[in-house]
C-alpha cells in the first residue's frame, strides 16, 4: 500500500527501513523522504513504526534484528 504519494513510498519500504534500524519519522525522512513534502503521510508512517517495532522480538531491551559482533 502506498503511504507517501508525494515520494511513492510503500508500507513495505517503510517496514524494511525499520528493520534496518529506523525508529522515528525523522529517520524515515532521512532515508526515504517520507513526510518531507506535504506531510500527510507522517501519521501513517508513525503508526507503521509503532506496529512494526511491537512485532520485533527484543532481548534485554534491544531489538533482535541487529547483527551481533
Amino acid at each position: 500500500m502506498y503511504v507517501c504519494l508525494c515520494k511513492g513510498i510503500t508500507d513495505s519500504q517503510i517496514k524494511e527501513a525499520i528493520y534496518d534500524g529506523a525508529t522515528s519519522v525523522g529517520q524515515l525522512r532521512k532515508c526515504l523522504g517520507v513526510a518531507s513534502q506535504c506531510g500527510k503521510c507522517g501519521i501513517s508512517a508513525r503508526e507503521i513504526i509503532q506496529e512494526t517495532l511491537a512485532e520485533v522480538p527484543t532481548a534485554n531491551g534491544y531489538p533482535q534484528y541487529y547483527a551481533v559482533a
